[in-house]
C-alpha cells in the first residue's frame, strides 16, 4: 500500500469523524476540494473499497444509516475515542498529511521539538514485539557516568515531549523507567522473556501523573482549588484521567484526583502559579508551601 492510498484513507476517516454523519454526495463535494482529488469525484465502488480497507487496517467500521438519506458514520466512534493508542495513531497520520500538504506554509506552522531519542525507538519496539531483552547504556541526570543495564522491555510511554521505556531491570530485579533521550546505545539481546499475563501497561500507570511510578509514593485523594481561566484549561485538558470537578463557583472550581503526588505532579502544579492551590491532603499542601517558600528565597 502506497503513501498516497494511506493519505486518502486518513482523509476519509477525518471527514466522516468531524461531520458525525454525512452523505456520499457531501463526501464527494469535500473530496473535490482536497489536494488528493485532482478535481475528480470518488467512484462509489472505490468508496466502498476504501471502507473495507479502513475496517481491515484500523478496525474502524464506517456504517450507513439508510433512514432519511443514506448517511455514513463511524459505528464504533465511542470505542475509537476511548482507545488512546488508536486515536494517537490516527491523529499522527492526519497531522503528518496536513503538514505535508501545507509545506509551503512551514514558516507559519510552529511545532514543538521532542528530544525523544527516536533513533532508539524502533529498536526497542522490535524488542518488545519479539519479547527480547535489551542491553542499554543509560546516563541519568543524577549520574556523572553512564551505566549498563539489561532490561526486559514491557512498554513505551510518551510523556511531556519525551519517550520512555518501562521494563524489568535485571541488575536491581525491579521495574525501572529509562528516558530514551538519555540512552547512549541499545542492542537487542538473544535472550527472550515472557511478558506476565497479568501485566497491563495502562493499569500500571493509571494512578501516576507521568512516568514516576516506583518512588514509593502512595495514591492520595487530592483536591485542588483552581482560580480564574485556569479551570477552563483543566476542563478541556484534564491533569489526570481521575479528574472530577466537584465544586464550581463564579470565582473558582475544586477538582479532585486519585493520583500519586509525585515529583512530576508537584512540578506540573507549580508551573500553573497562583491559579492553583492544593487543599488536600494537608501533608501535600505543606510540601507545596515549602517548595514555594524555597522558590521565593531564590529571589531574595
Amino acid at each position: 500500500m502506497g503513501k498516497d492510498s494511506l493519505n486518502k484513507y486518513i482523509w476519509l476517516l477525518d471527514v466522516i469523524k468531524r461531520a458525525g454523519k454525512i452523505t456520499f454526495e457531501e463526501i464527494n463535494e469535500r473530496w473535490k476540494r482536497s489536494v488528493y482529488s485532482h478535481g475528480e469525484e470518488i467512484p462509489l465502488r472505490t468508496f466502498h473499497r476504501w471502507r473495507g480497507t479502513i475496517e481491515t487496517m484500523f478496525d474502524i467500521n464506517i456504517n450507513c444509516d439508510r433512514k432519511g438519506g443514506y448517511y455514513y458514520y463511524i459505528e464504533n466512534e465511542s470505542e475509537l475515542n476511548g482507545d488512546t493508542f488508536q486515536q494517537w495513531l490516527l491523529d499522527s497520520f492526519y497531522m503528518s498529511n496536513l503538514i505535508s500538504e501545507s509545506y509551503q506554509l512551514k514558516d507559519c506552522i510552529l511545532l514543538e521539538y521532542i528530544p525523544s531519542g527516536r533513533e532508539h525507538l524502533s529498536t526497542i519496539i522490535e524488542a518488545i514485539r519479539n519479547s527480547k531483552e535489551i542491553n542499554i547504556v543509560h546516563q541519568s541526570y543524577k549520574a556523572d557516568l553512564p551505566k549498563e543495564y539489561t532490561v526486559q522491555p514491557y512498554c513505551i510511554k510518551l510523556f511531556a515531549q519525551r519517550w520512555y521505556v518501562l521494563g524489568l531491570c535485571k541488575e536491581v530485579n525491579a521495574f525501572r523507567t529509562f528516558g530514551l533521550d538519555r540512552i547512549h546505545s541499545v542492542q537487542i539481546s538473544e535472550t527472550t522473556f515472557e511478558l506476565p499475563d497479568d501485566f497491563d501497561a495502562t493499569k500500571y500507570y493509571s494512578d501516576c501523573f507521568g512516568i514516576v511510578s516506583d518512588d514509593g509514593t502512595k495514591v492520595e485523594t487530592i483536591k485542588l482549588k483552581v482560580y480564574g481561566l485556569q479551570r477552563y484549561y483543566l476542563r478541556s485538558l484534564p491533569l489526570h484521567s481521575s479528574q472530577q470537578e466537584i465544586e464550581s463557583t463564579d470565582d473558582y472550581s475544586i477538582f479532585q484526583y486519585q493520583v500519586r503526588p509525585t515529583f512530576d505532579f508537584r512540578q506540573a502544579l507549580l508551573s500553573k502559579g497562583s491559579e492553583v492551590e492544593v487543599l488536600e491532603p494537608i501533608a501535600f499542601r505543606e510540601d507545596m508551601k515549602n517548595e514555594i517558600q524555597n522558590m521565593k528565597n531564590r529571589y531574595l
